[in-house]
C-alpha cells in the first residue's frame, strides 16, 4: 500500500485505535488511525522531543505536522496558559486532533495546511515538530525555513530527527537560517535540536 501519512486524503480503511501514556505527570488519552502517522502508539521520536522541551514554555505555539495530535495537546495541558495552534496536511489527521483536544480537556486551534502555509502570516514563540522524512528533503527544510520566518525574535524551532535519517546534514542546513543550532537531546538514534536567532535579520 503507497497510502502516506502526509497525503490529504488516506485511502487506507479507517481503523481507529486508542493511545494511552503518560507525560510530566498527566494521564494523556488518544485516539489514532490507519493513514496517520504512528497509529496505535506513541513513537519514540515524538516521546524524545516531548520529553527533551523545556521547563517553562510560553506565549504561542505552533505544532506543525501535528498527527493525531500528542505534541500540541501535550503542551497545552501542561502549559494551560499557552495558545497552541495545530497544522497538518491530513485531514484524517486533523479529525483526530480534534477529537483528542476535547478528549484531553484542552482547547487548540487547528488548521489544514500544507507544511506552513496557512500560517505565514502569524507569528509564535515556539514552533515544535517531528518533521516528516519520508516526504522528503526539499518538503521538511521548507518547513524549516518558513519556521525561522514565523517566529518571533526571540522564539525557537524545536524538532527531532533520527541521526541516520540526516541529523547533521539537517544541523548543517538549519545554521544557514538560524543564528544558534544546539542539540538538546541525543538518545534512542534520535537527535533533538533546538534553533532560534535569524541568520539574516535584515532579510
Amino acid at each position: 500500500m503507497n497510502d502516506q501519512y502526509y497525503t490529504a486524503d488516506p485511502q487506507s480503511e479507517s481503523r481507529p485505535v486508542g493511545c494511552e501514556f503518560t507525560w510530566r505527570g498527566h494521564s494523556m488519552k488518544f485516539t489514532t488511525d490507519a493513514g496517520v502517522f504512528s497509529k496505535g502508539e506513541l513513537d519514540a521520536g515524538t516521546r524524545i522531543l516531548l520529553d527533551a522541551l523545556p521547563e517553562t514554555m510560553t506565549g504561542d505555539i505552533l505544532d506543525i505536522g501535528c498527527g493525531w495530535g500528542p505534541i500540541g495537546i501535550c503542551v497545552k495541558k501542561h502549559w494551560p496558559a499557552t495558545r497552541v495552534m495545530m497544522g497538518d496536511v491530513n485531514r484524517r489527521a486533523l479529525h483526530l486532533t480534534e477529537e483528542n483536544a476535547v478528549k484531553n480537556g484542552v482547547e487548540v486551534t487547528c488548521r489544514e495546511s500544507d507544511g506552513l502555509a496557512e500560517f505565514m502570516e502569524a507569528r509564535f514563540d515556539a514552533v515544535i515538530t517531528n518533521p516528516p522524512i519520508r516526504a522528503g528533503k526539499q518538503t521538511i527544510y521548507k518547513m524549516f525555513a518558513d519556521s525561522a520566518q514565523c517566529l518571533k525574535e526571540n522564539g525557537a524551532l524545536y524538532l527531532v530527527i533520527r541521526k541516520q535519517q540526516g541529523a547533521d546534514s539537517c544541523m548543517k542546513y538549519l545554521k544557514t537560517i538560524f543564528a544558534e543550532v544546539g542539540i538538546l537531546d541525543r538518545s534512542g538514534g534520535f537527535r533533538v535540536l533546538k534553533a532560534y536567532g535569524k541568520k539574516n535579520a535584515e532579510a
